[in-house]
């Protein structure tokens, strides 16, 4: 009886030890991915070059608006080549605040997903009366 009692024990605490070193390497690997993303962020902070817009036209091709300085230049990007098309006047662009391709916070998403299965619950509820 006491080799069974002593035995469970040995194995709860394995049990711990590991629930524990997991939690740990968890913890460390979430701090190190917020630390290297911080990182890249600063250093890929460019002011004189930006991708204002990209358009998906096949399988690796693709054309981008990009601003270099004060122009903007509309350039062909394949796979093993980037060919500039042309430059392309600021006043031909419509160029947006950001604010038009915001996505929506896991929150939002969330919370938008809830109220839609609530209502179907409702509809579903309704329909049976």
């Amino acid at each position: 009886m006491i080799l069974t009692v002593s035995g469970s024990m040995n194995s709860y605490l394995q049990f711990m030890t590991v629930l524990i070193l997991f939690v740990f390497v968890l913890g460390i690997t979430w701090f190190v991915t917020k630390w290297i993303g911080g990182y890249q962020k600063t250093m890929s902070r460019n002011v004189n070059i930006e991708v204002v817009e990209t358009f998906h036209l096949a399988n690796n091709k693709y054309i981008q608006i990009i601003r270099v300085g004060k122009k903007y230049l509309a350039v062909a990007i394949g796979k093993d080549s980037v060919t500039m098309l042309t430059e392309v006047s600021e006043e031909d662009l419509v160029l947006s605040d950001g604010t038009d391709g915001v996505q929506p916070s896991f929150k939002e998403l969330l919370e938008k997903l809830q109220k839609k299965k609530l209502s179907n619950i409702e509809d579903d509820r309704n329909k049976d009366e």
